[in-house]
């Protein structure tokens, strides 16, 4: 099982009217609900975490590891898209990764606040957990994640 995840948005809530506060990595403070929600997705289904954030290539993945340990996120193991953000679109990433993926039938949800992403094939756009970018993720969500995750595998 595989969470396609997003930081900005999802993770770190875009309140306009707030300065956003940063931990000692220099990185955002995660919202703690989000961070709630997105571990638990991670202990009931042993998914797996595959950046798909504008952030992936600026950190390497021991360190995207440490940054995420210290907010509270455990995930099995981490792996990242190696595309660049600034020069590709999230939409078209996902689907490049689509087309590429090892293993076909690997249960996967998409987590991202980019509604571009709306534009995904139905076959793939039925995986995706859209968060609004004011709030992130929500425990509402990520019931919907876990129930995309579980069909998968049956």
């Amino acid at each position: 099982m595989l969470i396609l995840l997003d930081i900005d948005g999802v993770l770190v809530s875009a309140a306009s009217w707030r300065k956003p506060e940063f931990m000692d990595d220099g990185f955002p403070v995660f919202n703690e609900a989000s961070v709630k929600a997105l571990q638990r997705i991670l202990a009931e289904t042993g998914a797996s975490i595959l950046l798909t954030t504008s952030h992936k290539l600026k950190y390497e993945l021991t360190e995207w590891k440490i940054m995420l340990n210290a907010r509270g996120i455990y995930p099995k193991e981490i792996q990242r898209l190696y595309t660049d953000s600034l020069t590709k679109k999230r939409l078209d990433e996902i689907l490049e990764w689509y087309q590429k993926r090892q293993l076909p039938n690997r249960a996967f949800v998409i987590i991202d606040d980019d509604k571009m992403l709306n534009n995904l094939p139905e076959n793939i756009k039925r995986n995706l957990i859209l968060t609004s970018s004011s709030v992130g993720l929500t425990d509402e969500l990520a019931d919907k994640a876990i129930n995309i995750l579980r069909k998968k595998e049956l």
